[in-house]
């Protein structure tokens, strides 16, 4: 007879934890753009470290609560993530997700794109942060030349 530890075993227990890294994701871009930082910093482990590469890095959650506050304090975040490749190996996991963000900082609006490298950790049965680094391409105010065009066109 089969146990429900059966079935969520080898494919299936692969798809399932890529689904909730997948949620994790989502829910992260979510939370940034309520602006709720509690939110936010639960989905981290304690020990996570967060680059931003603007900024000193950012380790455990009482100092991602901190960068987190002063990050919405003003400034608006609306990532938009697609393109989700992940890894899996146990209880830990590697990805890149790319990055479409519209913001506002310091006043000024701006569009830009990059990807996130995370890794995973599952604690107490939940996927967290372990690390999450973001890396921009291109950050530009919106309504100026971008420096790229389609190839044919003027």
């Amino acid at each position: 007879m089969r146990t429900e530890d059966d079935c969520t075993e080898g494919p299936l227990r692969e798809l399932l934890d890529k689904d909730a890294i997948r949620d994790l994701v989502s829910t992260y871009a979510h939370n940034v753009w309520r602006r709720d930082v509690k939110a936010i910093v639960d989905l981290f482990a304690d020990d996570a470290v967060m680059d931003t590469l603007t900024r000193p890095t950012i380790r455990g959650r009482a100092e991602l609560l901190e960068a987190f506050e002063e990050m919405l304090a003003e400034d608006e975040l609306h990532p938009f993530l697609h393109n989700h490749v992940i890894e899996i190996d146990g209880d830990t996991a590697v990805g890149t997700c790319y990055l479409d963000l519209r913001a506002k900082i310091d006043g000024r609006r701006l569009t830009g794109w990059g990807w996130y490298d995370d890794r995973y950790a599952r604690v107490d049965g939940r996927w967290r942060f372990s690390y999450r680094r973001v890396n921009m391409v291109k950050l530009v105010p919106v309504g100026r030349s971008q420096e790229s065009s389609v190839e044919g066109r003027e």
